[in-house]
């Protein structure tokens, strides 16, 4: 299927959703404008083919991107939650449930509009949807369970689970993107036992032991941000209490594991504070922090974790790179003043 360029920009606008071309928007106008609907949200599968459309608490419209046509139309009553997988072949839902134990997760295969698993959850977060993740190419399916992670046929979902891994108290997990997918787990700290993440292969048959592992106390949640190539992962471990009484919002520790297990620790930040930010570049071989009190520091290492960039300091708590990794963006949002400057 042919894909939309990756300039390509999706506004939403009072007369309805517009696809622009990418800068310098030469004639000041959208080149595709979609049929004016009211909608609560919009996004892009990770490949670029389809668009799905939040239009409402009941319906969910999926659009092909080579032609901008609609696909189909999910009518879902009381839908809380939904997702479109990388390569835009599933569309994942969660109902406000109405019944004890409802079947309220559903994962609809997109070209036939039939369900083809579902599940009970009793609710969603930011760290635990969407429920069953997918890599970059979908040949590897899992989801978070009590004490396990499930892996299914991403080719067939009524075999069920195929593959459990068991790890006692896991409460998040972020499967890599790229071929050769890793899976990181996160067990929160427990009855003076440190808090801790692993990595493992999803190849069933080189799961008995992690590639990596890293510990750490005061710890109560953690972000895991894998790079596109699927060899590195930053963990950004936050403590909602800072013992040292020198930060409001608690403590943070930017970690740095490797699937080949040359790297274990910490990220040699230069500035004491909490760390705002981090995104990997799009070529997976360098990533960019924001960090320390405010006016706060932005540096970009390499994959080795050496600083390779020092971006100076500003009101900054927000980083982003454009999609070939040409351009960053330094920006500011919430309670500082919205300032945004870019570095090549």
């Amino acid at each position: 299927m042919q894909t939309p360029s990756v300039l390509e920009i999706l506004v939403r606008e009072p007369e309805g959703l517009c696809i622009w071309g990418g800068p310098p928007f030469s004639n000041g106008q959208p080149h595709i404008r979609l049929q004016r609907v009211s909608c609560s949200g919009a996004n892009f599968s990770e490949n670029g083919c389809r668009l799905m459309v939040i239009k409402s608490t009941s319906s969910i419209s999926v659009y092909d991107c080579a032609k901008f046509t609609e696909i189909r139309t999910f009518e879902i009553p009381a839908v809380l939650a939904a997702s479109i997988s990388p390569g835009g072949t599933y569309l994942q839902t969660f109902q406000k449930s109405s019944q004890p134990q409802e079947k309220n997760v559903t994962l609809w295969n997109i070209e036939t509009g039939a369900p083809v698993y579902q599940q009970f959850q009793k609710n969603v977060s930011k760290t635990t949807w969407p429920m069953i993740q997918f890599n970059y190419d979908e040949s590897v399916a899992c989801r978070l369970s009590t004490n396990e992670i499930q892996f299914f046929d991403a080719n067939d979902f009524s075999k069920g689970a195929v593959n459990r891994l068991r790890i006692p108290g896991i409460t998040a997990v972020e499967l890599s993107k790229g071929l050769g997918s890793h899976i990181a787990a996160f067990v929160a700290e427990s009855k003076g036992m440190p808090a801790s993440v692993q990595i493992f292969s999803c190849n069933k048959n080189e799961q008995s032991q992690p590639v990596a592992r890293r510990s750490f106390f005061r710890c109560s949640t953690v972000q895991l941000h894998w790079n596109h190539s699927s060899t590195g992962l930053l963990v950004l471990a936050q403590s909602d209490v800072d013992k040292t009484n020198q930060s409001y919002y608690g403590e943070s520790k930017l970690n740095y594991l490797t699937t080949d297990g040359s790297h274990e620790g910490l990220v040699p930040l230069r500035k004491e504070g909490p760390v705002h930010d981090v995104q990997w570049s799009s070529s997976g071989v360098e990533f960019a922090v924001v960090y320390g009190f405010m006016p706060a520091k932005a540096t970009v290492f390499d994959k080795k974790c050496n600083p390779i960039i020092e971006l100076g300091t500003g009101p900054y708590n927000t980083i982003r790179w454009n999609p070939k990794g040409k351009f960053l963006c330094l920006a500011g949002f919430g309670n500082l003043p919205g300032d945004m400057t870019r570095g090549i």
